[in-house]
């Protein structure tokens, strides 16, 4: 078997290939994690980004691979988290700039695009660094130029590839004293290998590889004792710059508030902040990774170009301190008490989904709470001690449990304040606009006017007859309700769930999240997701397993 050309449904099968070989292995990728940080989320952040451009190629499917490229740019761009996740994104946005115009490519052009990715990439990054991603990107890009030169098969130019990054990845220890010093490799080159394997798979009509059986001393690794132990080589105090700051700034309002974009003005003046720099824009908006100690002054400085949105901030001292003590706790050592954090965020969530959602946006604790399950006074006060922070933020994110927050804040005192978040969506978008470089009383009153600018959505089902607002309900009625009031009844619960969206989502609206919940099956989040994509066109559309009882849906509209 061979392939001479490549269009863009092959290439469609590529991606998604290479996607769901680099989700199968993330945990693995997260373990190899030391360089930059050692925060252990680099398989996570480029799993996330990889399968966000990948769900983008799903929905452009088509025989022009260079349509199928720029799906698959702008779904890395809007997807991309954390230094790899980013330098991902980039490899692939030159790989889709270089193919851009081709409805199908032979082996040169093929080799080109992974050259033109690495250009890219390697542009995009402030200070590049040797022995990672970027390295083995450029080992097997040169390689596949040299192997085009001499074979027409995509298929033998793909191994080649693939054995040279392997290669390569092989000798990121000697390039970077840190991976030697910890005897591992770089974590975002072997996710980079994971994604190039899956490309390779597909082309052949292969199953694709267990990574197990490809990791350098992975005999080693999947012991407990060194699996779980390569962060704690690292030394948390050692982390120069603690938080992880990425947002994105949309240019297209820069022409009438703020100063005209210059991409290398930007990252020289906002490489001032710190380090692990990483700028990428379009015509429409920038994207920004960057390790700082002051998150707060970086968004505002980005915020000269224009408005900030998909703002993220971590904690990397709190996420090495939580896995090296994760660490002492599978070896049997005994930890050193935490030190308290300046900060913590204390919220309260129902469903397993929205729970690990809080968490993975900044919540400190989450209490397991809401409809029919409110937490008491005494569960948020527990909750407080358990964040141990000199300063707390409250979100109760249910209007039912404001005022047992407040009871909690006035026992323990001024450095706990309640920013009274009355839905799910609220909450996010409070949390969202925390600051850590802010006071506390600043934080909540910047927390407390995001509130206003997220709408809230619910489905869920009537348990009696009534009668509301003018609305006859029978006992089991789907409801929609916007802002808490019920605007929407119908015995289907899709037909509801789209009704509510028409009336909530008007032309200002740009981002649509969807929570679905325990009561929904994958073929009514799909039908859903379909319905959005068809008739909000403009809307970018999120969705994630909340897992909460009572309420099918939650819908956070922004």
């Amino acid at each position: 078997m061979s392939i001479t050309s490549l269009d863009g449904k092959r290439f469609a099968e590529m991606i998604i290939q290479g996607a769901n070989n680099l989700a199968a292995n993330a945990k693995i990728v997260d373990a190899l994690n030391v360089f930059p940080v050692p925060d252990g989320d680099t398989g996570t952040n480029m799993n996330l980004s990889m399968t966000s451009g990948a769900k983008e190629v799903q929905n452009h499917v088509q025989a022009h691979i260079g349509k199928v490229g720029v799906a698959l740019s702008k779904g890395l761009l809007m997807g991309a988290r954390g230094n790899s996740g980013v330098i991902l994104s980039q490899l692939f946005r030159g790989f889709s700039k270089s193919i851009e115009t081709n409805s199908e490519i032979n082996s040169q052009e093929f080799a080109q695009a992974f050259e033109a990715g690495v250009k890219t990439a390697y542009k995009a990054v402030m200070k590049p660094v040797e022995g990672t991603i970027l390295t083995v990107a450029k080992d097997a890009a040169k390689q596949a130029m040299m192997s085009a030169t001499k074979h027409e098969d995509l298929i033998v130019v793909m191994e080649e590839i693939v054995k040279e990054a392997k290669a390569s990845l092989n000798r990121t220890p000697d390039l970077l004293p840190v991976l030697k010093e910890v005897g591992v490799v770089d974590s975002g080159g072997q996710g980079l290998v994971l994604v190039y394997e899956g490309f390779l798979a597909e082309m052949k009509g292969e199953d694709l590889p267990n990574a197990l059986d490809h990791l350098p001393s992975m005999d080693e690794l999947v012991n407990a004792e060194h699996h779980m132990n390569v962060q704690s080589h690292i030394n948390t105090e050692d982390i120069v710059y603690g938080y992880c700051t990425e947002f994105m700034v949309r240019l297209e309002e820069a022409k009438t508030i703020k100063k005209p974009f210059v991409e290398e003005i930007f990252r020289n003046e906002l490489s001032q902040f710190g380090d692990s720099l990483l700028v990428i824009s379009d015509d429409e908006v920038v994207k920004v990774h960057i390790h700082s100690e002051s998150p707060g002054d970086c968004m505002n400085y980005g915020q000269q170009y224009g408005s900030l949105i998909k703002l993220k901030v971590e904690n990397m001292r709190e996420q090495h301190t939580a896995i090296v003590g994760e660490t002492s706790a599978t070896l049997n050592v005994t930890s050193k008490p935490r030190v308290k954090e300046k900060y913590g965020i204390v919220s309260i969530s129902m469903g397993s989904g929205i729970s690990e959602l809080f968490k993975s946006i900044g919540a400190t604790v989450v209490i397991e709470g809401g409809q029919t399950m409110n937490p008491s006074t005494q569960d948020i006060v527990k909750a407080v001690e358990d964040a141990n922070a000199e300063k707390i933020i409250i979100l109760p994110n249910n209007k039912n449990i404001i005022m047992a927050a407040q009871q909690a804040c006035d026992l323990l005192g001024d450095h706990v304040v309640v920013v009274p978040s009355k839905t799910v969506p609220q909450g996010m978008s409070a949390l969202l606009a925390f600051n850590p470089s802010n006071g506390i009383n600043e934080n909540a009153v910047a927390m407390g006017e995001a509130l206003s600018h997220v709408k809230t959505g619910q489905i869920t089902y009537a348990v009696r007859d009534t009668n509301i607002d003018g609305l006859e309900i029978e006992k089991g009625d789907f409801m929609g309700l916007s802002e808490g009031k019920i605007q929407i009844k119908s015995n289907n619960k899709l037909q509801t769930a789209k009704e509510l969206l028409t009336s909530m989502i008007d032309e200002d609206a740009e981002i649509l999240t969807i929570l679905f919940g325990e009561d929904v099956t994958q073929e009514e989040v799909d039908q859903l997701v379909k319905f959005c994509n068809d008739t909000f066109t403009d809307v970018e559309i999120e969705v994630h397993s909340g897992n909460q009882p009572l309420y099918s849906f939650i819908f956070s509209i922004e």
